[in-house]
């Protein structure tokens, strides 16, 4: 999505750091944001809270059915964790446009950890108890609730707009890293000393994020102006989204690859025990290579300047005709290798997203459109969990995995086409260097050629 006036794929976004924006280069190093202190503090604190939430994740999952044995179990923590968030994420996405995100930060992440070392100290000395499990995640759904809203927009503070794509991209790529190390290193605690160790971990890993929000520099910080305290924000929330189409049909076509097209734990489980007859190896080894095809793409993401909608829905398109190739894969090793570009293309979708409806949100506005963005995308998958299981289960995995990667597509192709309209551009389709192009060109290049 350009912040530019020449953007050739919607109407150019209005935003309120074109200077900022207007200096930043077309193409920026894979790290740049790193050169800035304060994002190096940032960034280095979440490479190891974010390594022992992953940790947590595994762990709690593994409590809860060695209490329960039940499978059910665990998806009723798994609800309570994201509930939170469907139930009151709008809500706060008001308090964070109110509050200094870096205060709020503190006091998010320091929750985080008391609920962390709380369920650390009760299994460590026998009287755990998976309702404590269940109050623990619910604890954390509400945290987040105020936490990611809070993050997502406190990354334009701390880089400015000309390096927001790049933040955001290695903040993707911090995440992924650490779904491939946390998981392994949770395995390894399990196995070996109990899971209260992995909570133990995971709640002194705080210290690190904590540690580099009290030591950044507040002069260095690109401070916006809160909103004041009204009634009607959160209307006037969703108004605003619902008036900007470079804000709602990016949300809506997230919501739809979210929903439909991102539920892979109910996709790679069917392929790997019911299509392969693989077992729990080949899950494992799905989710590895998409983990990395993740990483891959965040960083790729960061070396482009502009986040364009041109971008977001081709991703989109290709991710959904990816999904429709490996539907069809014949064999375990070539349905595997296409986990790595599903990763990718997976990835850009996200960053692009991300990017694109932070550039062309009033700062004042931030807080409450990213927590409607991520309530969609968040609240997608177990929404649409229950739909792509029963028709996994109904027509088999191969169905399921081509009609999400079908849905994915045809929304993508469906919104590239209305942005286009609105932008005033039209579909062009012709020969490049011998090679047949479609694009969008704006309109007015068919009066200028008639005139001519």
């Amino acid at each position: 999505m350009s912040t530019g006036s020449g953007a050739h794929s919607a109407p150019a976004p209005t935003t309120h750091d074109t200077s900022s924006a207007a200096e930043a280069p077309r193409r920026a190093s894979m790290f740049s944001s790193l050169k800035i202190r304060n994002y190096r503090l940032y960034f280095m604190g979440q490479v190891v809270s974010n390594t022992g939430t992953w940790m947590q994740r595994i762990a709690q999952d593994w409590l809860v059915l060695s209490l329960t044995g039940s499978a059910t179990a665990v998806g009723v923590t798994t609800a309570l964790q994201f509930l939170p968030m469907l139930l009151f994420g709008l809500y706060g996405g008001v308090l964070v446009d109110r509050l200094p995100k870096r205060p709020t930060l503190l006091v998010t992440q320091t929750a985080m950890a008391v609920t962390g070392l709380a369920l650390a100290a009760l299994t460590l000395t026998g009287h755990v108890l998976v309702w404590h499990v269940y109050v623990a995640a619910f604890a954390v759904g509400l945290a987040t609730v105020v936490d990611n809203p809070a993050r997502q927009s406190f990354v334009s503070e701390l880089v400015g707009p000309g390096r927001l794509q790049n933040a955001v991209s290695l903040n993707s790529a911090n995440f992924q890293s650490a779904r491939l190390i946390g998981p392994a290193v949770a395995g390894l605690l399990i196995t070996g000393v109990g899971t209260g160790w992995a909570f133990l971990l995971n709640g002194l890993s705080f210290v690190a994020p904590i540690t580099g929000l009290l030591l950044m520099r507040s002069r260095e910080l690109h401070v916006v102006e809160r909103a004041p305290r009204g009634k009607g924000q959160l209307r006037e929330g969703l108004r605003y989204v619902a008036a900007r189409p470079e804000l709602i049909w990016p949300i809506v076509l997230v919501g739809f690859v979210g929903t439909f097209a991102f539920n892979f734990p109910v996709y790679l489980s069917a392929f790997a025990d019911d299509v392969f007859h693989a077992g729990a190896g080949a899950y494992s080894l799905f989710n590895t290579l998409m983990a990395v095809g993740s990483v891959a793409g965040a960083l790729l993401a960061a070396r482009r300047g502009t986040a364009r909608l041109r971008v977001l829905s081709t991703a989109a398109m290709v991710f959904g005709a990816v999904e429709i190739v490996a539907a069809a894969s014949p064999q375990l090793w070539m349905f595997a290798a296409l986990m790595v570009p599903l990763g990718v293309f997976g990835m850009t979708v996200n960053v692009t997203a991300n990017t694109g409806i932070q550039m062309a949100t009033d700062p004042a506005m931030r807080g409450r459109v990213m927590a409607f963005y991520m309530m969609v995308f968040l609240g997608g998958s177990p929404v649409g969990a229950p739909i792509v299981g029963w028709i996994t289960d109904t027509y088999g995995a191969r169905v399921g995995l081509a009609a999400g990667g079908a849905i994915a597509a045809l929304a993508a192709a469906v919104i590239a086409l209305v942005l286009a309209r609105t932008g005033g551009l039209r579909l062009a389709v012709g020969w490049h260097h011998g090679h047949p192009t479609v694009r969008f060109v704006p309109r007015e290049r068919d009066h200028l050629a008639t005139a001519a």
